[in-house]
Parts: structure tokens; C-alpha cells; sequence
């Protein structure tokens, strides 16, 4: 039976291997602090936090979320322990709420292995708090025991960790902010909320086999769910958001049930359909699951690596303690005992392995029927839907941006859906970063590279926008990108040439900037029918090549104010840059950086899924070789562009 704790109560744990699960409305960073007797925290060394989120007994998530799995082993904790205080923050400079009043109560739950709920504690009460103490795990003559704490502070993080005799606790906050920020400029952007009606009906991953007698902990990766379908559009408000829905989208009738799986063998998983999450429409059913695969992936993955870490730790420290005994020193016995260990943690891997193996054999299959079955807006450029292309009459819900994937299953690839309209910019990095695909190709490449990427993104929002919906601006300062360019000049879809040279710069800048302005204050005004005629209302997306070179103060400042500001007013960018040429900068672009969604040309493990926090490999597009495909679709894209879609 699950006890439901309120503040100060306790409750006696019956296990010592647990799962921490954390339910908050909005990411919040989650973290455990190792205290002695007192509660005291002897250094940072004792402090798992997403900058350092490993200790022994102890794994806590890599960046901010909604959602955590805190991993905590207690036999596993340092001598010295006595208790575990779980904590929560606010990220700061996320643009997001400062303090816990502003949003929904955080929930936390203690659990086994297998999911089942040991206490629970809903942390009401919080207001002007941005750090909270929510829990700990203290030891009492011998036995494990959990208190709601409940303890807010005012002073965020820094003044939380003062609190458990933390040294330098405002610069450690400050490391913790600064990798909490990096990690979600790097992270995936998750679907939107979920409910349990949206709960896919696919085959879910095979859960590993239950721990006990030495089988590592493996929790079963719960099933992935849908996202809510989203209200119907209403006049916009003063001081509201542009509303980009298409007129022409009208409300549909209830989803009909999803497409029923054939029926599977005695014994066997069922076999795959395309489209069988749950949506009010087939795109959406398609786009439910591609979410739902990547999360699958995440967590089996995750159950892996936690599964194969144990054995690792298991086999330490059985060596450990035979090497401990002298007498295991003498003649075979301490032989004996390390081939022992070897063999018991081997076949902990390899169990972990199987059943890792039964999972990717699912979702390869699920892979295999659902590629072929995405619609032009979700698929690869190499898939054939896109040769009986044509022009849409409203906007999609998502845009594929390339692929993902672990090294776990190379060859299993997730497609990278962002919603649309588009919520962050992106910034495609042409400089050399650690992958070996970088380190392989020259300065030169990389920077063509980049462009050609940016071109294929920009040619896919073209084409899965309505006639005259989108529109594209190039600024490239020395004409350095004509080659990549030209599929998008010579189809005539750019409305004005490339902007060369300080001045073409300065004119595209100012005519975004004055657009920005004019719709914010018309927002702002509740005069959103009054803007100026010669305002193209359609969405806007400024391709940057060769950043910083050809930009002044003034407009780099005019670049910072666009990403910050517009895409809420349909105003998009996308930088084509080597960040290590704007290093004069200094700290100044740092802020936009981070605002954009960062991409590469070539392959790189830079991006984390929003669930488990792994590096993910992605896989810029890329058209097949002498294919024509780019160009005949952008010439259908004009020929809309010029006829208003007829």
C-alpha cells in the first residue's frame, strides 16, 4: 500500500534499490545532496547535480524536465552516509517561471524497481521559492527510512545548498545553472503535454526480466503516450501570440480507432502498423508515434546502459572484498574469485543484452513500416512521396529536420520532428566540433556543407507551407555561398536576391526588425487587422551565412533582438556559423546561442532526447545522390508561389 506523506511524516523503506520519480508543471532541475549523521555535505564530491549526476548509489538526470527518474541504490552509498536529500530548482534564464507558486505543486514519488509506488509526497504550499528540499532517505539504526521535507528557499539553489553546510555554495549553484542552461540548449524540444487518452496501442518495448537473486535493476521503460490534440484557434487577444493557424483548417470529427495490428503469433509481439497511436488525424497518429518510438528507444537504451553499469559495480565490488582478505591472496582463491566476478557480471551484460536486443527488434520493425507510410512533411528526402509532391493548402503540424540515433543500433534511425510553426531558430554549425565525421572532412567542406543544409531546411518549410505562407531571406555578406544557393535563386522562390556587402545587411535587418516591431505594437494594440499594406503577412525565416563577417554593433544587436523576439511574431532565423569566429564577442552572444537549436552538416552526438538526457548522433538531410528531387519541388513551390496556388 502506497503511503501518501505530508510534511514531516516518515516511512520505513522495504528495499534499498529505488527509483525517485518527479512530477513537476514545468522543468525544473533535480538533484541529491549525501549528508553524514548531521545532514552535513562533506564537499561537491558529495553532491549529484546534471553538471555531475554519477555518484556510487546515486544517479540523478542531466538537465531540466518535467519529469525525472532519480536511480538510488543504498547499499551501493559510501560508508559515511546516512541520508539522501533530493532537491529542486528552478532553471534560471530559461524564460521560464522563477518561482514555485507560479506553477503546479511538484509531485514525488519513492518506487521499486518494478514501478510499484512505496510513498508518495505532493509538495503544496510553495510560493515565492525558486529551490526546494523535497525529500530525503535517512538512515536510522540500521534501516532505511523517507521524510517529506517540503523546505523552500527564497534564495534559490545557492541559499539550499548554504543551508547543508555547502562550501562556495553560490558558485557550485552557479555551475550547476551554467550546465542545466547548456543542456537545454542542447535538448530535443519534447512533444506537448500528455494525457492518459493518448496512450499509444503498439506493442510496447519488452521489459526486462524482474531484479532479484543478482539480476541487475532493469525497470521496464513505460509506454510512450500522445500529446492532446490541440484547441481549435480563437481571435487573438490583446497582447497575445500571432495566431498562424490556416484559415482553410477546419475542426474534424473524433479520430476513428487506430488501425488494428494483424494478429500476432502465440507467444510473439504484435506486429507493427503505421499510424497506431492515437490522433485526430493520420499525420498526427504518424507523428504520436515517431515521438513514441524515439521515447522507447530512449528509455530501453536507458534500462541498458543501467543494467550493464550495475554488473560493472557488482563485479567491483565482489573483487573488492576478495582482495580485501588476505587470505584470498594466497595460492588460487583470489583467481578463482575474479573469474567468478567476470562470469556473473557477463552474464548480467548479456541478459541486459537480449532483452535490449528484443527491444530494437520491435521498433526496427516499427521503423520499417512507418518511413514509408510519412507524409512529405515527416519523410526523407529520399522517400517517394516526395515525387508525387504538391503544394499544400495548410500547414502541417511537424517538420523533419534529420535523424537520430544511438550507438547502441546505428542503423536504427528516429526522425527529427519539430512542430511548427517553428519555436526556436536554428543554428547549423559549420565550425570543426569533436566528431569524427568533423575531423574527417576540411574547413572548407564543412562550410559548404552547412550551407547546403540550411538550403534543404529552408526548401522543406517552403514546401510544406501553403502558396505565399512562407517566406525566405539570404543574407550572405561575401556571395561565399552561391554554389548552395542556387537551387533557391534559380526557382525563383526567394523574393529578392541574396543581400551581399555592410549595406544589403543592414537593409534586411531593419526591414525584419521594423516587422517585428510593427506586429508587436499592432498586438499589443489589439489592432492586429491595421498593419501597413506593404507588410507581407506570411511567415518569415533569414538564412545568415559567414556570421560575423559583414555585421556591425548595430547589427549584430538587431540579430540578437530577432531571435529573442520573433519568433513569437513569425519571424525565424537560421545562422549558418562557426561560433569560434565570433569569439571577439565574447560572453555578449552567448544568449543566442542558446536560443537556437543547434544542428551540424555532418554527423555528431551533440543533442539530447528530453526524457533521459542521452547524446543522440544526428543525421543532417540529405538528398540522394544525382537526385533531382530539390529541384523539382521547389519549381512546384513557385509555379504556387506565382498562380496562388492554382
Amino acid at each position: 500500500m502506497t503511503a501518501e506523506l505530508v510534511r514531516g511524516q516518515n516511512h520505513t523503506l522495504p528495499q534499498t534499490r529505488l527509483e525517485i520519480r518527479i512530477s513537476a508543471g514545468a522543468p525544473v532541475v533535480a538533484g541529491a545532496t549525501l549528508g553524514d549523521e548531521q545532514g552535513r555535505v562533506a564537499g561537491v564530491e558529495w553532491i549529484a547535480h546534471p553538471g555531475s549526476p554519477q555518484l556510487h548509489g546515486l544517479e540523478v538526470s542531466r538537465q531540466a524536465a518535467s519529469e525525472h527518474r532519480l536511480a538510488v541504490d543504498l547499499d551501493a552509498l559510501p560508508d559515511g552516509v546516512h541520508r539522501v536529500t533530493v532537491l529542486l530548482a528552478l532553471p534560471l534564464g530559461a524564460g521560464g517561471p522563477t518561482r514555485f507558486g507560479a506553477v503546479a505543486s511538484p509531485f514525488v514519488a519513492v518506487t521499486g524497481l518494478d514501478g510499484a509506488e512505496i510513498a508518495t509526497f505532493t509538495l503544496t504550499g510553495l510560493d515565492s521559492e525558486s529551490a526546494v528540499a523535497a525529500l530525503e532517505l535517512y538512515r536510522r539504526q540500521g534501516a532505511w527510512k523517507v521524510r517529506a521535507v517540503g523546505q523552500g528557499y527564497a534564495g534559490g539553489l545557492a541559499a539550499m545548498l548554504a543551508d547543508q553546510g555547502v562550501d562556495r555554495a553560490a558558485e557550485l549553484a552557479g555551475t550547476i545553472q551554467e550546465a542545466v542552461a547548456r543542456g537545454l540548449a542542447r535538448s530535443v524540444a519534447p512533444p506537448p503535454p500528455r494525457t492518459p487518452e493518448g496512450d499509444r496501442v503498439r506493442h510496447a518495448p519488452t521489459p526486462a526480466p524482474a531484479p532479484g537473486n543478482g539480476q541487475p535493476p532493469v525497470p521496464p521503460p513505460p509506454p510512450a503516450a500522445s500529446p492532446q490534440p490541440e484547441p481549435l484557434a480563437e481571435p487573438a487577444a490583446p497582447g497575445a501570440p500571432v495566431n498562424y493557424a490556416h484559415p482553410r483548417r477546419q475542426p474534424t470529427a473524433p479520430p476513428p480507432p487506430p488501425p488494428a495490428a494483424p494478429p500476432a503469433q502465440p507467444g510473439q509481439p504484435a506486429q507493427p502498423v503505421a499510424g497506431d497511436a492515437t490522433g485526430w488525424s493520420m499525420d498526427e497518429r504518424l507523428y504520436n508515434q515517431v515521438w513514441g518510438m524515439f521515447e522507447d528507444l530512449a528509455r530501453a537504451v536507458a534500462a541498458y546502459r543501467s543494467a550493464v553499469d550495475f554488473a560493472e559495480s557488482r563485479m567491483d565490488q565482489e573483487l573488492e572484498r576478495t582482495l580485501s582478505d588476505p587470505r584470498s591472496r594466497i595460492g588460487g582463491a583470489g583467481d578463482r574469485a575474479r573469474e567468478e566476478a567476470r562470469a556473473k557480471r557477463d552474464e548480467l551484460t548479456a541478459r541486459a543484452r537480449e532483452s535490449l536486443d528484443r527491444d530494437l527488434a520491435q521498433l526496427d520493425a516499427e521503423s520499417a513500416v512507418v518511413e514509408p507510410a510519412l507524409p512529405a512533411p515527416y519523410a526523407g528526402w529520399d522517400n517517394p512521396v516526395w515525387h508525387g509532391y504538391q503544394v499544400p493548402m495548410e500547414i502541417p503540424m511537424a517538420l523533419r529536420i534529420g535523424d537520430l540515433h544511438l550507438p547502441e543500433r546505428a542503423d536504427l534511425r528516429i526522425p527529427l520532428l519539430v512542430r511548427l510553426p517553428l519555436e526556436r531558430g536554428m543554428w547549423i554549425d559549420s565550425g570543426r566540433t569533436a566528431s569524427e565525421a568533423a575531423a574527417l572532412t576540411g574547413t572548407d567542406q564543412l562550410r559548404r556543407l552547412a550551407m547546403e543544409a540550411a538550403v534543404l531546411h529552408a526548401a522543406r518549410l517552403l514546401a510544406v507551407y501553403p502558396p505565399n505562407e512562407f517566406t525566405v531571406h539570404v543574407i550572405d555578406p561575401a556571395g561565399s555561398a552561391a554554389g548552395a544557393l542556387a537551387p533557391l535563386v534559380r526557382s525563383g522562390v526567394l523574393p529578392s536576391p541574396p543581400a551581399a556587402g555592410a549595406q544589403g545587411v543592414s537593409s534586411v535587418l531593419a526591414h525584419l526588425t521594423r516587422r517585428v516591431d510593427l506586429v508587436q505594437m499592432a498586438i499589443r494594440a489589439g489592432a492586429a487587422d491595421s498593419l501597413p499594406p506593404d507588410l507581407d503577412p506570411a511567415e518569415q525565416l533569414l538564412i545568415v551565412n559567414d556570421f560575423p563577417h559583414g555585421f556591425d554593433d548595430r547589427a549584430v544587436t538587431q540579430l540578437r533582438y530577432l531571435a529573442d523576439e520573433g519568433p513569437s511574431v513569425g519571424v525565424h532565423l537560421m545562422m549558418v556559423a562557426d561560433r569560434e569566429e565570433a569569439s571577439e564577442y565574447g560572453p555578449v552572444l552567448d544568449p543566442l546561442w542558446r536560443s537556437l537549436l543547434r544542428v551540424t552538416p555532418v554527423a555528431d552526438d551533440h543533442l539530447a532526447d528530453p526524457w533521459v538526457g542521452h547524446a543522440w548522433t544526428y543525421e543532417p538531410p540529405r538528398t540522394p545522390p544525382g537526385s533531382t528531387v530539390l529541384d523539382q519541388v521547389l519549381e512546384r513551390v513557385a509555379h504556387a508561389r506565382r498562380t496562388g496556388g492554382r
